[in-house]
């Protein structure tokens, strides 16, 4: 498929594309409009998508059937990913960090998902990290979604997003985070119409003693409302080309793009 960023086309956009146009515009610009290869990336974020990786193949083996994975395998699924990121990036460690205390971190994390609720879906899994797409708000793209949990119980259907955090997340930090799963349930709704659809953070801290919680979002339609206007004006700021730089002193730090960010002129 062609990228969204072909302006005036009736193509995809991410919710991630949208959240990076917030966090930056400079950045969707860099990442989406010009492709330029992310040559470092922090290892929060590599060892965050290894977790995903592991995690998914624990579900994808639920969904088959089969019995819950040993932990060493989800490990070796584990630095699977953490190779292949390695290979298309330098990786950043952060201070007093390196690649032995990202793996005890990593042992830790799955030894907790695997112990935890999160690992036993209460339902039968329909999708595991599930691509659904469709048009949700006239005049843009189509909303392409990766769900990592869709799972169905006898009235209601849960959609999960996995989160590892550095902290323990709030059950306000999760209704202000829920704008995403709220756009993802009006694609869910429409595949399962008549029943109710749950939304849910399953989120795993990396600390020295891992928590793995469910944190429910509730399902509000005037919130649906609202993000798909704020959906449809970050669209036409795209589309008409505002691209600048948003400095902040948590998320310049890890930018893959900052030397390209400093040369930028206008």
């Amino acid at each position: 498929c062609q990228p969204a960023w072909d302006y005036g086309s009736s193509y995809y956009i991410s919710y991630s594309a949208i959240s990076t146009y917030r966090q930056c515009p400079l950045k969707y610009f860099f990442k989406y409009v010009e492709g330029l290869p992310e040559d470092v990336v922090s290892s929060s974020l590599v060892l965050g998508a290894a977790i995903h990786s592991a995690a998914e193949f624990h579900f994808d083996r639920l969904m088959a059937g089969n019995p819950i994975p040993e932990h060493d395998t989800l490990l070796a699924v584990f630095w699977d990913e953490w190779r292949d990121r390695s290979e298309e990036a330098e990786i950043r460690f952060g201070k007093n960090e390196d690649v032995n205390s990202v793996a005890k971190l990593a042992d830790r994390i799955l030894t907790e998902f695997r112990q935890s609720d999160l690992a036993v879906p209460h339902g039968k899994i329909l999708g595991v990290e599930e691509q659904l797409r469709g048009e949700l708000i006239p005049g843009v793209p189509d909303l392409l979604a990766r769900i990592d949990l869709i799972v169905e119980a006898e009235d209601h259907v849960t959609i999960t997003d996995l989160k590892t955090s550095r902290s323990r997340w709030s059950n306000d930090q999760a209704e202000d985070s829920g704008e995403q799963l709220l756009l993802y349930s009006e694609l869910v709704r429409r595949l399962v119409p008549g029943k109710e659809v749950r939304l849910e953070f399953a989120v795993i801290t990396k600390a020295a003693k891992p928590v793995a919680e469910r944190l429910p979002v509730t399902y509000d339609p005037a919130r649906i409302d609202r993000t798909r206007r704020i959906v449809e004006r970050v669209w036409r700021s795209i589309q008409a080309g505002h691209f600048y730089p948003a400095p902040s002193p948590i998320a310049c730090g890890g930018c893959p793009f900052r030397q390209p960010c400093r040369e930028w002129q206008g």
